[in-house]
C-alpha cells in the first residue's frame, strides 16, 4: 500500500538511524535537514551558521530518543558521551569530515543539556565541556569561575594549547545548563557472545589457584580517551556483570575457609602474582590508569591499576575501610582490621594495615611497608569508609 501524502513527506524528510550499542540497539528518526553540511572552512561565522540551521531543523525526536536510551540503560555522562559520539558518526562519519563530526556531538550534547562549548584554535576544532570534578591530563580552560575540560584533544596528538590557545566561539545555547560527569558507576550491559576468556594463575602458600575468567574486549573502547580522574572516581569503577560473575564468586569461594586478613592476604597476593608488570611510560607512553577490568585483561598493568583492582576485590568481598596511600612514584593501599596487623598506619585516629597489591623486591606481608619507602613521605589521596 502507498504511503499517505503527509507519511510520505514525512519519510522523505527523515532519515532512520538503527545501530547496536553494547547489549541495545538505538532507534530514532532524524530529521533530514540535521543531515545538512557546514558552511566551507572553519570560522567562528559557519560554525554559528552552522548552528542556526540546524536548531531550525526538527532535531527534538533524536534528542529525545537518546535522552530515553540514557535513562533506560541508566547510563553515566561518559556512556552517554559514547552514545552520542556514535550518533554524531551515523550522521556525519570522523574520517570524511571531522570538523562536521565534531560540530554534531556538540550540537547533541548541548540540546542534551550539558554546558558543552567549543574554540578554534588555527585550523582546529576544540570541543570543550563544564566539569567540576579533578581531572588532570587533558587540557581546560575557565571562565566565570566554571571549569570546562576539552573531550577531544586525543584527536590531535601532540598538540599543546598553551603554545596555541584556543578561542572560544560564542554561542548561547538555551537550556545547555548541566556539568558533564566523568564517573562510572555503572558498566553497560554487554552480549554474552562479545566475551572471551582469560586464564589467569598464581600460587598462594605453595598452592597453585587457577582462573578462567570472561572479559569484554569493548571495555577498552569505552576508557580507550578517558582521562585520569580522581581517585574516588577511578577506584569505583565497577566490573561488568559476566567478568565479576566469573571471578568474585570463585574469590569468596576460595577465601571462605580463611579468616578475615588471610583472606586480605590471599587477595592482596592475587593482585600482585596474577599479572605481569610494566610502568605506563614503557606500557603506553603516558600516565593512563587502567579500570579493574581493563587491568584484569591487559598483559601488564602497573601500582595504580593494582591499587584500584584489590580496592575493588575487597571491597566486594569483605567491604572493609581503606585508604590510598600515594608516594611520589607509588601508590599503595592500607585495610583497617578490627586489630592492626604489623606496623600501623595512623590516620585520622584509626589505625590501617599496609596491603602492598604491586610486587616488590620482596614478598611483603600485611603491615609491612618496602624499605625503599619507609623514610618517604606520603599523603592519602582516597578514604573509603563503608
Amino acid at each position: 500500500m502507498l504511503l499517505s501524502g503527509t507519511a510520505n513527506m514525512y519519510a522523505q524528510s527523515n532519515r532512520r538511524l538503527c545501530f547496536a550499542f553494547y547489549d541495545g540497539t538505538f532507534n530514532a528518526d532524524a530529521d533530514t535537514l540535521i543531515i545538512a553540511t557546514a558552511a566551507p572552512g572553519l570560522s567562528e561565522k559557519n560554525i554559528k551558521n552552522f548552528y542556526i540551521n540546524i536548531d531550525a531543523a526538527n532535531y527534538k525526536p533524536l534528542i529525545q530518543a537518546l535522552l530515553s536510551y540514557k535513562q533506560e540503560h541508566q547510563l553515566d555522562d561518559w556512556l552517554y558521551y559514547q552514545l552520542v559520539r556514535k550518533t554524531a558518526q551515523q550522521i556525519s562519519p570522523k574520517e570524511k569530515n571531522y570538523s562536521n563530526y565534531t560540530l554534531y556531538k556538540w550540537f547533541l550534547m548541548v540540546k542534551s543539556g550539558y554546558d558543552a562549548r567549543l574554540a578554534l584554535a588555527g585550523k582546529k576544532i576544540i570541543f570543550y565541556v563544564y566539569n567540576n570534578e579533578d581531572i588532570s591530563d587533558i587540557p581546560s580552560y575557565t571562565v566565570d569561575h566554571k571549569k570546562y575540560m576539552c573531550l577531544n584533544i586525543h584527536d590531535y596528538p601532540g598538540t599543546d594549547l598553551t603554545t596555541q590557545p584556543a578561542v572560544p566561539v560564542d554561542i548561547d545555547v538555551p537550556g545547555a545548563i548541566n556539568p558533564f560527569s566523568y564517573k562510572v558507576t555503572r558498566m553497560p550491559d554487554f552480549t554474552p557472545a562479545d566475551y572471551v576468556e582469560k586464564d589467569l594463575q598464581f600460587t598462594y602458600r605453595h598452592k597453585a589457584y587457577y582462573f578462567r575468567i570472561k572479559l569484554n574486549p569493548l571495555v577498552d573502547s569505552i576508557f580507550r580517551n578517558y582521562p585520569v580522574v580522581d581517585f574516588e572516581t577511578y577506584f569505583n569503577i565497577p566490573l561488568s556483570k559476566e567478568t565479576y560473575g566469573s571471578l568474585i564468586p570463585l574469590l569468596k569461594q576460595n577465601v571462605s575457609g580463611m579468616n578475615t586478613a588471610k583472606g586480605v592476604d590471599y587477595l592482596m597476593h592475587f593482585t600482585r602474582y596474577a599479572f605481569l608488570y610494566e610502568n605506563d611510560e614503557m606500557n603506553f607512553g603516558r600516565e593512563k590508569r587502567l579500570s579493574p577490568e581493563e587491568t584484569l585483561f591487559a598483559q601488564y598493568s602497573d601500582c595504580d591499576d593494582r591499587a584500584a583492582l584489590f580496592f575493588y576485590l575487597v571491597k566486594e568481598i569483605y567491604n572493609l575501610p581503606m585508604i590510598a596511600v600515594l608516594y611520589p612514584t607509588h601508590i599503595t593501599m592500607a585495610v583497617q582490621f578490627d586489630k592492626p596487623v604489623g606496623v600501623p598506619l595512623l590516620y585520622k585516629g584509626k589505625t590501617y594495615s599496609f596491603c602492598e597489591p604491586t610486587p616488590q623486591l620482596q614478598d611483603l606481608r600485611i603491615g609491612q611497608v618496602s624499605a625503599s619507602l619507609k623514610q618517604i613521605p606520603y599523603k592519602v589521596v582516597y578514604e573509603y569508609n563503608p
